[in-house]
């Protein structure tokens, strides 16, 4: 892409991911894609006994998204937002039956794994700078904007939801 006066154009695109079940979803960027996507199919698999999951990432050479997991609607849909993302070494991984926090810091941990953008069941948009080179996952929009401050009932019905889930507070 070229500007009018020559210069290199940078496109900039909002890709929404689809999840209809809401799911839950983590989005990052890796290398060496022929081995990372199996090897973080593997990492979830072994943190959380019972996980349904699929991993996607795309791979720079040869241009093609690979996939693996347990379950067949889960590879659909991790391939299909990946494909759409279309950013080199970028993986979108879709699971049931487990939380990120259950499986963050295996996946933060592996050594082909760079950042992790998002890790959510929200609505999510993922924004993809293109270059002449290729693409670039930019960051990600998880959920709606806040527009005020929690009152103080909220609080406290926030933190008996956390005591509850076995999370003190104070």
């Amino acid at each position: 892409m070229v500007s009018a006066t020559g210069e290199s154009a940078v496109r900039i695109e909002r890709v929404e991911v689809t999840n209809p079940e809401e799911k839950q979803v983590i989005i990052g960027q890796g290398n060496f894609s022929i081995f990372t996507c199996d090897d973080l199919f593997k990492t979830l698999f072994t943190a959380v006994p019972g996980i349904k999951c699929a991993v996607a990432m795309n791979e720079a050479v040869p241009k093609l998204t690979r996939v693996t997991g347990n379950d067949e609607r889960l590879k659909e849909l991790a391939s299909e937002n990946c494909l759409r993302i279309a950013a080199s070494h970028s993986f979108f991984i879709i699971m049931d039956n487990a939380f990120p926090i259950n499986v963050l810091n295996a996946l933060k941990a592996h050594p082909a794994v760079a950042t992790i953008f998002v890790a959510s069941a929200n609505p999510l948009d993922v924004i993809v700078a293109e270059t002449e080179l290729g693409r670039a996952v930019i960051g990600v929009v998880d959920g709606t904007s806040a527009n005020r401050v929690e009152t103080e009932a909220e609080k406290q019905e926030r933190r008996e939801l956390c005591e509850k889930l076995g999370y003190g507070v104070d």
